[in-house]
């Protein structure tokens, strides 16, 4: 059965959402039509349906997501999509999520997060306001929209004018003092809907950690109003998985030791709960490190990765090679020999690497011809498969040290993750 519902208003939008849930590695598909439903019931985790409502009047709007909610039937997560800039009926969109759901659940404490930032599209809120590239919504294009003019850049008002239900908002500030304080702030407030501030992704799953904490120990019952991302953050601090089988496994190899690749890194550990198995420079022991890879993966972690250790003398361009040959040698060699182990022992369903000559090095060990390439990631961050050999069709991935932004690895990782699991699938005859 469907893990999440995410209801949404028009087709682009709803699929773009879909898509969010996919990349952590969950099955979607978006519908348009509810008679649909049990066709995908038992074959999806996220099941999106889109009302194409966002131009209707209000109380057409209401009916059409209710029904939507009462055909789907119980999932443990709601999500209520809205227009990144909030068009449409989202008050009245949110109220029939919730008057389905109290019906359904009349003993049950139910309670929003209003979190419609989408930090990568430009969209952030700040103070309550909703802001596209920093400007409050009222000073945009969409106030002037000629189907749906927005009318208020604060959330509360945009719900306010539709929505019964009362409004709280949660500050940036609390936000950035983490999971504990946003917890703490969610239950001195308990108004149904909570505003919540975010500015960057981190935000999003600090909120999320925050919310999945209460849910375990106040027993919420959440639902999510958002853009997209926040309510796959949540899906997956809820701890919602695919029920065609475990998480794919990932496997990165990492030989850039710049700046910004440790920061790309440190990020995938917040967003997706990496384990990262420090190489040392100075004793490059592959034996080691396939240890450490192998107690991980007993632990269940979704993505595996060896990275190396920043040594004194690495260059500004963080490449050990520049000052020491034989030592850049004798770790591209272990990287090599760790991803040839690590790929036959743990059967990864993707494989990252960072660095153009880590890419090729293990590209030769694991016995591949070459790589196809599908698509690109990002600038210069490249994905596809790897052919030939005992891999052929593994899905790889790869990018530059200095190539992306904080989030550049991150986007690397979801997106093999995606492709591992329509691999799983493919591959699994009772998924459909």
């Amino acid at each position: 059965m469907a893990q999440v519902l995410v209801i949404g208003d028009d087709l682009t939008g709803s699929n773009a959402t879909g898509a969010l849930y996919a990349r952590r590695g969950l099955r979607a598909v978006t519908i348009g039509a509810l008679t649909r439903w049990e066709r995908y019931a038992d074959r999806v985790d996220v099941l999106v349906v889109n009302t194409a409502s966002r131009h209707w009047p209000p109380a057409r709007a209401y009916a059409a997501v209710r029904a939507a909610v009462e055909t789907a039937g119980a999932t443990p997560l709601i999500v209520k999509r809205v227009d990144t800039t909030l068009r449409g009926n989202p008050g009245s969109e949110l109220d029939a999520v919730l008057d389905a759901l109290a019906a359904r659940e009349p003993s049950a404490p139910i309670r929003t997060l209003a979190v419609p930032a989408f930090p990568d599209a430009g969209r952030t809120t700040v103070g309550g306001l909703h802001l596209v590239d920093g400007v409050p919504l009222t000073r945009t294009a969409v106030a002037r929209d000629p189907f749906d003019p927005v009318r208020h850049s604060r959330v509360a008002a945009v719900l306010g004018t539709q929505s019964r239900r009362t409004t709280g908002e949660l500050a940036l500030d609390v936000v950035e003092r983490g999971p504990e304080a946003v917890a703490e702030a969610l239950r001195a407030n308990r108004a149904e809907v909570m505003v919540c501030d975010a500015t960057e992704n981190a935000h999003l799953q600090t909120v999320a950690a925050a919310a999945a904490r209460l849910a375990a120990e106040d027993h919420i019952r959440w639902v999510a109003l958002d853009s997209g991302p926040f309510g796959a953050a949540l899906a997956t601090e809820l701890g919602l998985r695919s029920e065609g089988g475990a998480p794919v496994r990932i496997l990165a190899v990492v030989g850039s030791v710049t700046d910004r690749t440790r920061t790309q890194l440190a990020r995938t550990e917040t967003a997706l709960g990496a384990r990262w198995v420090d190489l040392d420079p100075a004793d490059p022991d592959p034996d080691r490190v396939v240890a450490a890879l192998r107690a991980a993966a007993r632990e269940n972690a979704a993505v595996l990765g060896v990275r190396v250790a920043p040594a004194p003398a690495t260059t500004a361009t963080g490449t050990a090679s520049a000052c020491d040959p034989g030592t850049a040698a004798r770790i591209l060699r272990c990287l090599s020999e760790v991803a040839r182990r690590a790929v036959a022992e743990l059967c990864p369903g993707g494989l990252y690497a960072s660095g153009g000559d880590v890419a090729a090095a293990v590209t030769a060990a694991l016995g591949a011809d070459g790589f196809a390439i599908e698509t690109e990631v990002l600038p210069l961050a490249v994905a596809g498969h790897l052919v030939g050999g005992p891999h052929d069709g593994l899905p790889f991935a790869t990018k530059g040290g200095l190539i992306g932004g904080p989030d550049a690895a991150r986007d690397c990782l979801e997106h093999l993750r995606a492709a591992g699991t329509r691999r799983t699938l493919r591959a699994t005859p009772s998924a459909g």
